[in-house]
């Protein structure tokens, strides 16, 4: 279990920017999800999307934002993001269209797991700014989207 305590900053602060953005580019970001019956808590344990069991707790004048950075050293991020974890599942019709979908998904840094032949992308902006970028698979039928 790893402890943190307070927030540190907020992942668009100028200071922190940098390191972040190239901690994406690393795949060293982890994303602890609060759920809302959390988010006005000072002490909880939760565990992030790549499995790292966090127990967190708060000064009292301190709130947690979407966003807060609550653990940062130059191999990785903790970054708070509130609510549940969307996930846009998506499925290729063959194997021209996997490779097309997996270079995209690479090229564009998505945070993905696969399941079969189903790639489910975690989403961390609106839905419409992931399916904008792969338009072209989508509207052509190379790439159909899957229910949840």
């Amino acid at each position: 279990m790893l402890r943190l305590h307070g927030i540190i900053g907020t992942a668009h602060d100028a200071a922190y920017a940098g390191l972040i953005h190239e901690l994406e580019h690393r795949d060293g970001i982890e994303l602890l999800f609060v759920p809302p019956s959390d988010a006005g808590r000072k002490r909880f344990r939760l565990v992030t999307d790549r499995g790292t069991d966090c127990a967190v707790s708060l000064d009292r004048d301190e709130d947690l934002v979407d966003g807060a950075v609550l653990f940062l050293d130059p191999e990785r991020a903790i970054i708070a993001r509130f609510g549940e974890q969307e996930i846009w599942s998506l499925r290729p019709v063959d194997q021209a269209a996997s490779l097309k979908l997996g270079w995209n998904a690479g090229n564009l840094h998505w945070r993905v797991r696969f399941d079969g032949d189903v790639l489910h992308v975690l989403l961390d902006a609106p839905l419409h700014t992931y399916r904008a970028r792969i338009l072209p698979l989508l509207e052509s039928g190379e790439v159909e989207e899957v229910p949840s």
